[in-house]
């Protein structure tokens, strides 16, 4: 299976949303809640090039974006292809 993260906050709709996907496709997930460790924040704004909104999707080390790119690329058919990939880590 794809080694995926999710930074995440406990008080995020959206981060809600994307984990309920993963969920329903039976793909485990490494959750890093930001709200309470700045530094777990400024990793996810660096790996996420910028970006400072949760959740920040990654998939076996691709950021993939947040819970609107996540459920497009589901849409798109291509989100099942990726999270069967191994990861490479």
């Amino acid at each position: 299976m794809a080694n995926i993260e999710i930074y995440s906050s406990p008080i995020c709709g959206f981060c809600y949303r994307a984990k309920s996907l993963l969920d329903q496709k039976g793909a485990a997930f490494k959750e890093i809640d930001v709200l309470m460790d700045s530094g777990r924040k400024k990793e996810m704004m660096n790996r996420a090039g910028g970006r400072h909104t949760v959740p920040q999707i990654f998939i076996n080390d691709m950021h993939v974006g947040g819970c609107d790119e996540l459920y497009a690329l589901d849409r798109a058919g291509n989100l099942d292809k990726m999270l069967a990939e191994e990861s490479l880590s």
